[in-house]
């Protein structure tokens, strides 16, 4: 399959699958640990890959979120994500495409300017998250916040569906990860027990 597409599949009344890219093998494998870990209410199934196209696969879920990881300390990561997205089809931008960048702590160490990663999302219309993943606990705050996107995606949260999350996560006129609309958002994505 050369274009990953969301409605080539039958939705999973019960089930979620997200799909996580990157090349840093290792952190997405701790990454989807923590997101298997999280209370969730629908089956959750998460798909690592290194690049995309996938495989032709007639027994591969659908796909209700794609997650770009991007290590700020690698080139080859940015160049794997930008070949990636030639093979997603432009409906999942509306609202079942995100980004994360992990690295950001050690600027010193960063080959990737912060402001390439956000022109990327917001060339792509996509809403772009922050978060080194080496850290254990933001490692852990940041499955949830997926989780909680993916449910939301995958049409598991009534009275929310990707485009009004979209909608919520992303600034036109400010790109900043830390504008205000990210900060209230927080109380959607992780709702007080």
């Amino acid at each position: 399959m050369s274009v990953l597409r969301p409605l080539d599949k039958l939705p999973d009344l019960n089930g979620a699958t997200v799909l996580l890219v990157s090349t840093e093998d290792a952190l997405l494998q701790q990454l989807a640990e923590s997101m298997i870990k999280d209370d969730c209410a629908s089956e959750l199934r998460v798909h690592l890959a290194n690049s995309l196209p996938l495989p032709s696969n007639v027994n591969r879920p659908r796909i209700d979120l794609i997650v770009f990881v991007i290590n700020l300390h690698s080139k080859y990561s940015l160049q794997k994500v930008e070949e990636s997205l030639n093979h997603v089809d432009s409906s999942f931008f509306m609202g079942k495409v995100c980004f994360l960048a992990t690295g950001a702590g050690q600027e010193s160490h960063c080959s990737i300017h912060r402001s390439t990663v956000i022109k990327l999302a917001h060339t792509y219309r996509s809403p772009l998250f922050f978060c080194d993943l080496q850290v254990e606990s933001f490692r852990a705050a940041m499955a949830r916040r997926l989780v909680r996107v993916l449910q939301i995606c995958a049409g598991h949260v009534p009275g929310f569906s990707s485009l009004n999350l979209l909608s919520l996560l992303r600034s036109p006129q400010n790109p900043n990860p830390r504008s205000s609309e990210q900060c209230c958002l927080s109380d959607v994505l992780l709702p007080a027990p």
